[in-house]
């Protein structure tokens, strides 16, 4: 899990008739009427209208987030950094591997697809933060049974709805499973935009969440949050546990200590870029530490990234049974 960033590109892959019909009004979750160039709410009351940006329809409640319908309108830079690369380092970059590493992100989405399919022969899987492809997910590439529905609050290549999950423009229980990949932090109310998980979700739906813990920010002014295991096990208490665990170990949590804190000695853009480079050369070894640690229940206390996989109930873990479900090993 890394700083995201992608072109300025639109997604070609449109919505499907079925999901057109699941789409609502994220203010007072009424139907739509879905036109070429917008998509107006059908009840009188509201009877808001939600334009389109070259095809992909902009569905945000403007009163519960803090992006703004202009922007998207007028292509400002919402949550990626969409400013021109340094060739040069960009180019060195890619002779050397990245010092991010994520161990279990493959074989889990692995698993979630097949729990998805064995609930159904064409699952509708909800992507939040969808504009680029998540690591690991090639499992849900690879099956045409699924339909994948990619959201996010920035243009992207995968981007095929702008919308805030704080406010999901869809219909009570439309999926069989959302997937809310390095998203979390970066959400100003975690908690509500997992209640809107719960919400879409059909009533045996899975979710799928990967969450930073040591992290520093790398999102900007959009990074908001951290998770211990236990903490983001709470913000899921409404969902009956599938697996959970650390996905980047304390390695590469190290590794990124090392890349922010010679960071902290400059604010110029361009030393920063080089510095980076700097630490892909000396650090990314560090990372492969972790395919020897991540099992290990220290882990659970120094990870970079916790997962949490979990079909949604109607039971709720109180925090008293929560504290008993430490593995760490303190």
């Amino acid at each position: 899990m890394a700083t995201k960033t992608a072109p300025k590109k639109y997604s070609s892959v449109k919505l499907s008739s079925k999901v057109l019909k699941i789409l609502r009004c994220p203010i007072c979750n009424s139907e739509l009427k879905i036109g070429d160039n917008d998509c107006q709410c059908i009840n009188y009351e509201c009877s808001t209208v939600f334009p389109k940006k070259k095809g992909v329809a902009i569905l945000i409640d403007e009163s519960c987030s803090i992006f703004k319908i202009n922007n998207f309108l007028n292509e400002r830079d919402t949550f990626f950094d969409l400013s021109p690369r340094n060739k040069f380092v960009e180019f060195f970059k890619s002779l050397v591997p990245d010092i991010s590493l994520n161990i279990k992100g493959k074989q889990n989405y692995k698993r979630f697809t097949n729990i998805l399919l064995s609930k159904s022969n064409n699952p509708k899987i909800l992507v939040i933060g969808g504009s680029i492809l998540g690591k690991g997910t090639e499992a849900l590439l690879e099956n045409n049974n699924i339909e994948l529905i990619e959201t996010d609050v920035s243009f992207g290549p995968r981007t095929q709805l702008i919308c805030d999950a704080h406010s999901l423009p869809f219909a009570d229980k439309s999926f069989d499973g959302v997937i809310a990949q390095a998203v979390l932090e970066h959400v100003v109310d975690p908690v509500q935009c997992v209640k809107e998980v719960y919400r879409v979700l059909k009533d045996d739906g899975i979710v799928y969440s990967e969450t930073p813990f040591i992290q520093q920010v790398h999102g900007g002014c959009y990074d908001f949050t951290r998770f211990t295991y236990l903490g983001h096990r709470r913000l899921f208490r409404k969902f009956e546990e599938i697996d959970s665990g650390a996905t980047c170990g304390p390695a590469m949590a190290l590794a990124w200590s090392y890349k922010y804190l010679l960071l902290s000695f400059t604010q110029s853009k361009l030393l920063g870029r080089f510095i980076e480079l700097f630490v892909r050369f000396t650090a990314f070894p560090l990372k492969y530490l972790d395919y020897l640690l991540i099992d290990k229940t220290g882990s659970l206390d120094a990870a970079s990234v916790y997962y949490f996989m979990g079909q949604k109930s109607h039971n709720i873990i109180s925090d008293e049974e929560l504290i008993t479900l430490y593995k760490g090993a303190n």
